[in-house]
């Protein structure tokens, strides 16, 4: 395993704060990491303390409604168009974007993975991407991927951005660094990190192996979910989204950066660390999110509410409450509703459900859905619990209980995800899901009465 440690310079004492900050919400913010990097008072000063460079790195259209409009102005070293040659095409054959639908693959079934195995050769955060699914399409910036992540070896003097989309990542195993242009996020299991689009990175390991999930959003940016009468407390909170100090490198060294781009993948030279942001403000920036502090709410006398109650972050679509995906999370809590089944019901949805373990064991799915593990349920295919949890939940002593050591979380989108080859005939396939209900039994015989 390769180690790389880090030597950006973060601020000491940052200016402002940058903890409790969730983009799409309008907050600014400001940090520096040479004291008066940053200006004051004006964006684009005719010339910049310390000799930088004004640059600003805009996330949304520069017309979007000023409670949407986000851009980060970013005080540097070199200018980001400094590079030394033209982009060059590369190929990472196991990363695919949308409208990727392979004649060989039947993506209309239930289908569910165990943990994709870690192998012996060095995979780096780019070689080590395996697409799941997909879903819309990257040109027309609707849809998404979904993908494992095997992380052996730290990029060194190599960077990468994506244009495409922003990468919500899910670790399940192992540490990672994110050294970004704004900063530093480390990253652990039941944390999660949000990687905007355009955002330059590399990534370090920190104890590897390292396995995980990524969400990756073609569409409008994540943002929290509209509480409607929960209220202003509960679920997510701004609070606990965290932001980056200021931090940068000033080093001169070979090295490349590769751009996602329309679904290609483009590299190119430089002479420097592009980490070499000095000071920032402004809103559009990489957030962190500790899983822990999700606070579920649920009923707490009878019936069983839609899992929307467990939306951590929405990206929306352009039908009011149908997402183009929703990152959904179930954890540990209580239960407490009397007369009512208690686990995940038998359903079909408009939403295709792509689901992961990050731990513990899913009450829906005693056996079989492991940490690390998949399932997807697209949209209209029935799915619901084994036998194993029906029989349990509808003869259980119905108590307060807790759920306890368990984390799985969704990726629900308003589109067909569509299979990879990679998951259909490399992945770890559980060709005997299906099964898991064919011991369901016909309990009707036409008797009136509770059976």
């Amino acid at each position: 395993m390769n180690k790389q440690t880090s030597t950006l310079r973060a601020a000491p004492t940052p200016v402002g704060t940058t903890a409790g900050y969730m983009p799409g919400f309008g907050n600014d913010f400001e940090t520096e990491a040479l004291p008066g990097a940053l200006p004051q008072g004006m964006n684009s000063p005719q010339k910049c303390n310390y000799g930088l460079y004004g640059e600003q790195l805009s996330g949304t259209a520069f017309t979007a409604p000023a409670h949407q409009n986000e851009r980060t102005w970013c005080y540097r070293i070199r200018p980001s168009v400094k590079h030394t040659h033209r982009f060059a095409k590369i190929d990472l054959p196991y990363w695919k974007s949308a409208p990727y639908i392979d004649p060989d693959v039947v993506s209309l079934g239930q289908y569910r993975w165990d943990p994709v195995p870690h192998v012996d050769q060095p995979l780096t955060w780019l070689t080590g991407m395996r697409t799941m699914t997909t879903a819309g399409d990257v040109n027309t910036q609707v849809g998404m991927a979904a993908h494992i992540y095997l992380v052996t070896q730290s990029m060194v003097d190599s960077y990468f951005y994506s244009a495409d989309s922003e990468l919500l990542v899910v670790p399940q195993e192992g540490q990672l660094r994110f050294c970004t242009e704004l900063g530093v996020i480390d990253l652990e299991p039941q944390e999660i990190a949000i990687l905007p689009r355009g955002l330059v990175y590399r990534v370090e390991v920190l104890d590897g192996p390292a396995r995980g999930f990524v969400c990756e959003n073609y569409g409008q940016k994540f943002v929290l979910p509209g509480r409607g009468p929960i209220g202003a407390n509960c679920m997510a909170n701004r609070r606990d989204f965290k932001t980056p100090v200021a931090a940068f490198e000033d080093r001169e060294v070979p090295s490349t950066v590769t751009i996602k781009w329309a679904g290609q993948f483009h590299e190119t030279h430089i002479g420097h660390s592009p980490l070499d942001v000095v000071a920032w403000h402004g809103n559009y920036a990489p957030v962190k999110y500790d899983l822990r502090t999700y606070c579920p709410v649920g009923a707490v006398l009878f019936d069983h509410p839609d899992p929307s109650i467990f939306t951590v972050l929405t990206a929306p679509s352009g039908v009011e409450g149908t997402a183009n995906i929703d990152f959904v999370l179930f954890r540990d809590r209580w239960m407490v509703a009397e007369n009512t089944f208690r686990p995940p019901w038998y359903h079909k949805n408009v939403m295709s459900e792509l689901m992961g373990n990050i731990y513990g064991v899913y009450d829906a799915k005693p056996k079989g859905f492991v940490p690390g593990g998949m399932s997807l349920h697209n949209m209209m295919l029935p799915h619901g619990p084994d036998r194993t949890a029906f029989e349990g939940a509808s003869q259980a002593d119905l108590k307060a209980e807790k759920l306890r050591d368990t984390m799985s979380f969704m990726f629900e989108t308003r589109f067909p995800q569509h299979l990879t080859a990679f998951a259909a005939k490399e992945a770890p396939l559980q060709d005997d899901y299906i099964d898991c209900w064919a011991d369901l039994d016909k309990k009707f015989d036409g008797t009136p009465g509770v059976k």
